[in-house]
C-alpha cells in the first residue's frame, strides 16, 4: 500500500513541490498518474523511493513509515519496489538475460532462483527469443519490455513506471500498458507516471492529475474498452 498524509515538499530553492497532498493507493491497484512538466509528479516518485524527504506530512511504502525508515534500512525497503525507467537503463555490455539476473545477483540470490526465475520473467515479457541479444541488437519496446522484466524480476509489491512509453513508438506504447495491466492482473500493485492523456483515456481507471503541487482530480473513470 501506498499512502500519503498531508505530505508537503519545499526545495531549498524555495519551490513548493507538492502541497498537503494525501492519497491511499491499496495493494492490487493499478492507478495512474498524469500531469504537465513541473506539476510535481517526478517529486512525488522521489519520495516514494526515499530519494528526498517530505518537508511536513507523513509517506508510508509497502509498510514502510519512510518518514522514520532509517538509512540502513532504505535498501531493504527497496528490495520491495521495481522501477521502470523512461530511457531504460540497460547495461550496453550485457545480454537480455545478463541485464535481469543483474538486479538478483546484487542482493545475493541463489544460483539456482536466479536460473530459473530469469528465463521465467523473460517469458512473461514475450522476449524468449532474444535471450542472448544486447541492447543495441533491440528495438526501442524490446529494450523497455526487457526494463519491465528486470522491475518484475525480485517480485515487488510494488513497480513505479515513470513514463514507461515515452521513447518508443505511439503504437507500441498500447502493448507496454497492456503488458503491464497484466502484471497488475497477477497482483502486483502498478503506479504509472505519463503525460499521454490518449493512453489514460483508452485504458481508463484510476486517474490521479497533480497541477501546482496538488491533486485537481483523483477518480476511476471507463476506458474505451469499457465502452464497447
Amino acid at each position: 500500500m501506498v499512502e500519503l498524509k498531508n505530505v508537503s515538499v519545499t526545495y531549498s530553492s524555495g519551490v513548493d513541490a507538492l502541497n498537503n497532498v494525501s492519497l491511499k493507493i491499496n495493494d492490487g491497484d493499478f492507478t495512474f498518474v498524469v500531469g504537465s512538466s513541473g506539476a510535481g509528479k517526478s517529486t512525488m516518485i522521489k519520495l516514494l523511493l526515499k530519494e528526498i524527504d517530505a518537508t511536513s506530512g507523513f509517506v508510508t511504502v509497502n509498510g514502510y513509515n519512510l518518514s522514520k525508515l532509517k538509512k540502513n534500512k532504505i535498501p531493504e525497503f527497496r528490495r520491495t519496489l521495481g522501477f521502470v525507467f523512461q530511457d531504460f537503463r540497460l547495461i550496453p555490455s550485457m545480454t537480455v538475460y545478463e541485464n535481469i539476473a543483474f538486479v538478483l545477483r546484487v542482493i545475493d540470490s541463489p544460483k539456482k532462483f536466479i536460473k530459473k526465475r530469469v528465463p521465467y520473467v523473460i517469458g512473461l515479457v514475450g522476449l524468449q527469443s532474444k535471450m542472448n541479444s544486447y541492447p543495441d541488437e533491440l528495438s526501442g519496446g524490446e529494450k523497455q519490455r526487457v526494463a519491465i522484466a528486470r522491475a518484475l524480476v525480485n517480485d515487488p509489491q510494488l513497480i513505479i513506471a515513470d513514463e514507461p512509453t515515452g521513447n518508443i513508438d505511439p503504437e507500441l506504447s498500447y502493448e507496454i500498458v497492456e503488458l503491464l495491466k497484466g502484471i497488475n492482473d497477477c497482483g502486483t500493485t502498478i503506479l504509472m507516471v505519463t503525460h499521454e492523456h490518449d493512453l489514460v483515456r483508452h485504458f481508463g481507471g484510476r486517474i490521479i492529475n497533480i497541477t501546482d503541487g496538488e491533486i485537481v482530480f483523483d477518480e476511476i473513470i471507463g476506458g474505451i474498452n469499457d465502452e464497447a
